[in-house]
């Protein structure tokens, strides 16, 4: 007798919270579903990721784009254009014409005394 009041009583509780346990699994469905849908393998994390590599690897594609057109246009200048050779011949190899002076400024070379100096100064001094 005990146990059928005990199970006429469970299963009065269960059929009154029958709405109330439905709601709470709809609830938690829900919570899963949103959070793999911001946080999943393919959510809106990795998409906003995979977007902004995209738009990355655009404008690297629109610069280096840019950077072959004017290589392009100086391969021609250099196939049509005289002086684009000539300046090409000045700069890189050096080619002066007769008559002209080239003048050459100096680099002022390291002293490598003064170098070693101070490196032993300041191996020998404490740190504090």
């Amino acid at each position: 007798m005990l146990v059928s009041l005990h199970v006429h009583i469970v299963g009065d509780w269960l059929y009154r919270m029958r709405r109330i346990m439905a709601t709470l699994c709809i609830a938690v469905l829900a919570v899963f579903a949103g959070y793999r849908v911001v946080f999943g393998a393919n959510g809106m994390m990795v998409y906003k990721a995979k977007r902004a590599e995209y738009l990355r690897l655009q404008q690297d594609l629109a610069d280096q784009n840019q950077r072959h057109q004017e290589l392009q246009n100086q391969v021609k200048a250099l196939q049509s254009d005289p002086r684009a050779i000539e300046r090409e011949a000045r700069e890189q190899l050096g080619y002066v014409k007769p008559g002209e002076t080239v003048l050459v400024q100096r680099q002022p070379k390291p002293e490598l005394r003064n170098a070693s100096t101070l490196a032993e100064n300041q191996s020998k001094s404490p740190d504090k």
